[in-house]
């Protein structure tokens, strides 16, 4: 089941994505925000499609940008979590009349119990929603890193059997006005740089008969050019090699940690087909003679990024390190019991160091054939 905590969006290319294929009434991806138009008597929203689950989940984004009240009664802009139930739904809405914030659950499209406190743009700019099994959080933060919880709520009956059916949806109204927007951005990631499209060199690594297709973005953290000599060079395997270049911010001084650390992780998912076995190998090459010799492999899928999230399978005995090479072999045995997506990392370890290589979601395949 998609946990909604594996959603991930920046919208920096601009692009609106497939994850959002329910969108409505004329939204576009604009300047890397979602944008959502607010005109008369129209409702318009990013919409992703029935198919996730807040159970255990969290789910937070900012809305940088709010429409004006114009000559509007009614003018809102939410962000919502809704079941296959029309008008069941929990989330925010803030309301640009009464510059309130109301923090709902609603039932036929109300919640007579809601709370409300005064939206500040600043204070309340970062907005949570989230799950653990036994209550509902709505939390704001100035900067998406510190929260502050503004309601909690015994979890409704619906959010745990809702599973693989709930929708987020991003959208806005006015009743009357001139048309303007709200914009929405940095769905579940503080990360806001640039998406760059880098050139890659395609190498077999698979006996596979069918070609495969993989995409890296990788974490924009390079700040400052370096004194390296030479680039560094990021090479992800599936059925092939992508290379991408980039230029490390600062010379680490450190004995024995390489010049990788001074990057930041890079996004990777895991697409894996249950009950099949998964293959896939991870090389870090900064010269032709670098090693991992000395530091050990470990990673794990959660059902989400946080402390409490539930362990789905730990990866580290399917690690094995071979010189600059990093190889994932999980046994059909393991994939078997995967039954929802999450979140997983990829990290090396020598006595107290720790470098983290990929991060991203872990998308699992359901079997069919048994």
């Amino acid at each position: 089941m998609p946990s909604l905590s594996s959603l991930v969006d920046n919208f920096n290319d601009n692009t609106i994505g497939p994850e959002w294929g329910d969108s409505y009434g004329g939204v576009t991806e604009t300047g890397g925000r979602a944008r959502v138009p607010l005109a008369a008597a129209t409702y318009a929203g990013y919409q992703t499609g029935r198919a996730w689950t807040l159970a255990g989940a969290t789910v937070y984004l900012k809305i940088p940008t709010l429409p004006a009240v114009s000559t509007g009664a009614d003018v809102g802009v939410h962000f919502m979590v809704t079941s296959a139930v029309d008008g069941t739904a929990l989330g925010f809405k803030i309301n640009i009349v009464t510059g309130m914030l109301r923090m709902q659950a609603n039932v036929d499209y109300y919640d007579p119990a809601a709370v409300e406190i005064t939206y500040s743009a600043t204070d309340h700019l970062w907005l949570r929603l989230r799950e653990d099994g036994t209550n509902i959080y709505w939390d704001t933060s100035p900067d998406g890193a510190t929260w502050t919880n503004r309601r909690t709520l015994a979890t409704p009956a619906w959010v745990t059997t809702a599973v693989d059916t709930c929708a987020l949806d991003l959208y806005g109204y006015r009743d009357a006005g001139v048309t303007d927007y709200a914009e929405y951005d940095n769905v579940n990631t503080l990360s806001d740089g640039a998406v760059v499209d880098l050139t890659a060199t395609l190498t077999s690594q698979s006996s596979l008969t069918a070609a495969s297709a993989a995409t890296m973005k990788l974490a924009a953290g390079l700040e400052a050019a370096s004194d390296l000599a030479g680039p560094l060079t990021l090479d992800v395997g599936v059925a092939a090699a992508l290379s991408a270049q980039g230029t490390l911010a600062a010379d680490i001084d450190a004995v024995e940690v390489p010049e990788v650390a001074a990057l930041a992780a890079g996004d990777w998912d895991l697409y894996i087909e249950q009950g099949a076995t998964f293959v896939q190998t991870y090389t870090v090459d900064d010269d032709p003679d670098f090693t991992w010799d000395g530091w050990t492999a470990r990673a794990q899928i959660r059902s989400d990024a946080s402390a409490g999230a539930l362990l789905l399978l730990d990866l580290t005995d399917y690690l094995t390190i071979t010189g600059g090479a990093i190889r994932l072999t999980i046994p059909a045995t393991a994939t078997a019991t995967l039954t929802r997506n999450g979140r997983w990392d990829l990290e090396v370890q020598q006595g107290s160091t720790v470098v983290r290589i990929l991060n991203g979601r872990a998308i699992v395949s359901p079997e069919v054939t048994r």
